[in-house]
């Protein structure tokens, strides 16, 4: 079993940290980790059995998956903001390895698209494909890198102070240009009428869980910016990420604790000062962080009466969380090259009409998938065949409504019924047989298979409903002017995807973002170290 953390002791506990980050999650660690290395000592409080959050691998049958990470894109440049994050908040340990040009390969119906890395290329790509709509692949492609350069001032209102920060929030969309307020589709409709190659070019929605007629453009921008020079993988999988960041916490004399469970942010006269566990315990710091995602914060980390006093019951109801998702892990005999294991992923689809597919979808689980994404991890990690010698592993995800699985709330893991089972088991079947059509030499090889559902992910990750990507990104979600690393009660900080946008980046950015807010007129700090913390490729 792959474990990363330190099992939490009171004894091993000090009384009183400058900084307790609830949750693990790599908003949280690069919270941690940035504070640290200005001096802080931070305390991580992780429920789990291992830290790292979406960014966390585990083992069973001998085998190892990530749960959230698939692939990032940008780490493998070595000057490129995220990769110099990740340098700063590691030393330079973590390594990246590339994937292959062709990351991502659409597949619709019976046909396929291939996302091949590089903006030429891509291009060259598309209009092979779509060789009529040239120049709405080009103003398509040109709008993504005019969206990415306004990121930066879309979000500056998260690294502003408080006040400052929800002032610009509410005025900003008279600041940027209204396609980033408006949907995906809404805007690439009004470059071109081909509603196939709207489809291929909105092929990653499952990355944040929203089809186009419902996301927001900015976050589809964000997503599609993000990969376009391809994407990357963890050298020595996905736990290296919080292997490797957690040392720099300790050499502050931080700790990042498992088996850690919070059960409530200590609040007195509005001000944070500590938490309970829930095994009663408790810890004191000068400054509370929550990495647990802002409905769970709200709704479960928060005493009720701090959460009226401010507004928040009434506040939480304007955003909605986002979708719930299955996820097949499966252990196959035989390493990558030896099953024709690519280091791509497939997207596949049933139809052109996103929208209609999850529509049906959701009326009614025996319509078909209305996606399923596979990864293969094995195939990308360079050092899996030492690891886990003549093994593979492929991860199949889909989206679904967490109300399939209501009737088995509170109940406990594998002891939940020949009801619960043989649903797991159809929708295991169906799952396989997709990977199955499009890669027919892995049948043979099956070793082992597990789905993952709402449940699952509800109790591992402390979420509401099984959500993977927190709040929802639509429109509405990108409008809302009090969400912001600093809260209402003195002392108590938000971070994580929520306090920015889904995804290891997103939520990377929010750690930076909420660091920048917890150190208000010495901001400029977290922008010096990060400036020169670079290391060498």
């Amino acid at each position: 079993m792959t474990r990363t953390g330190t099992r939490f002791r009171k004894k091993k506990a000090l009384d009183h940290y400058d900084v307790i980050v609830v949750g693990s999650g790599i908003g949280g660690l690069a919270n941690a980790a940035l504070l640290s290395k200005l001096g802080k000592k931070v305390c991580v409080l992780e429920q789990h059995y291992t830290a790292g959050g979406y960014t966390h691998a585990y083992e069973r049958e001998g085998y190892e998956w990530d749960v959230g990470v698939h692939y990032i894109g940008e780490v493998h440049r070595p000057y490129t903001t995220l990769r110099r994050i990740f340098d700063v908040i590691t030393d330079g340990k973590l390594k990246w390895a590339e994937m292959d040009p062709l990351y991502d390969q659409i597949i619709i119906g019976d046909d396929h698209y291939d996302y091949v890395a590089g903006k030429d290329n891509f291009i060259e790509q598309m209009t092979f494909r779509f060789p009529d709509e040239a120049e709405a692949i080009k103003q398509y492609i040109d709008l993504l890198y005019k969206t990415s350069a306004l990121v930066p001032k879309f979000f500056a209102g998260q690294a502003l102070p408080k006040t400052a920060g929800s002032i610009y929030n509410r005025f900003k969309d008279k600041l940027l240009p209204d396609y980033l307020f408006k949907t995906t589709y809404d805007v690439l409709s009004e470059l071109t009428s081909n509603q196939e190659l709207i489809a291929v070019l909105t092929a990653q929605w499952g990355d944040y869980g929203l089809p186009p007629k419902k996301s927001a453009f900015i976050m589809h921008a964000m997503v599609a910016k993000h990969y376009l020079n391809g994407g990357a993988y963890p050298v020595g999988g996905a736990a290296r990420i919080a292997e490797t960041i957690i040392p720099i916490i300790q050499a502050s004399g931080g700790e990042v604790f498992t088996y850690a469970g919070v059960d409530e942010v200590l609040v007195k006269k509005n001000k944070a000062y500590g938490v309970r566990l829930q095994k009663g315990e408790e810890l004191t710091a000068d400054a509370i962080v929550s990495c647990a995602g802002l409905v769970p914060t709200i709704n479960k980390l928060l005493p009720a009466d701090a959460v009226r006093a401010n507004g928040y019951d009434k506040l939480v109801n304007k955003v909605q969380t986002s979708s719930a998702h299955l996820c097949i892990y499966a252990g196959f005999k035989g390493n990558a090259e030896e099953l024709g294991i690519p280091k791509k992923n497939f997207w596949i689809y049933p139809g052109y009409d996103h929208d209609a597919s999850v529509s049906a979808f959701h009326e009614s689980k025996e319509y078909d998938f209305p996606l399923v994404y596979i990864s293969f991890p094995s195939a990308k990690d360079p050092t899996w065949d030492e690891r886990y010698p003549n093994k593979s592993t492929v991860e199949i995800v889909t989206v679904c409504k967490p109300e399939w699985f209501e009737q088995w709330q509170g109940t406990t893991w594998g002891k939940r019924g020949e009801e619960y089972d043989q649903l797991k088991q159809s929708l295991t079947d169906r799952l396989m047989d997709v990977l199955y059509k499009q890669m027919p030499q892995l049948k043979g090889a099956l070793d082992y298979v597990e789905l993952s559902t709402p449940l699952s992910t509800q109790w591992f990750q402390w979420n509401e409903g099984g959500e993977i990507y927190g709040i929802e990104h639509d429109v509405e979600r990108f409008r809302q002017n009090w969400i912001h690393p600093k809260t209402e009660i003195k002392n108590f900080y938000l971070t994580g995807s929520d306090v920015v946008t889904a995804g290891v980046g997103g939520a990377l950015m929010g750690g930076v973002m909420t660091t920048m807010a917890m150190m208000g007129l010495k901001a400029n700090k977290v922008t010096e170290l990060l400036k020169k913390g670079v290391v060498d490729a």
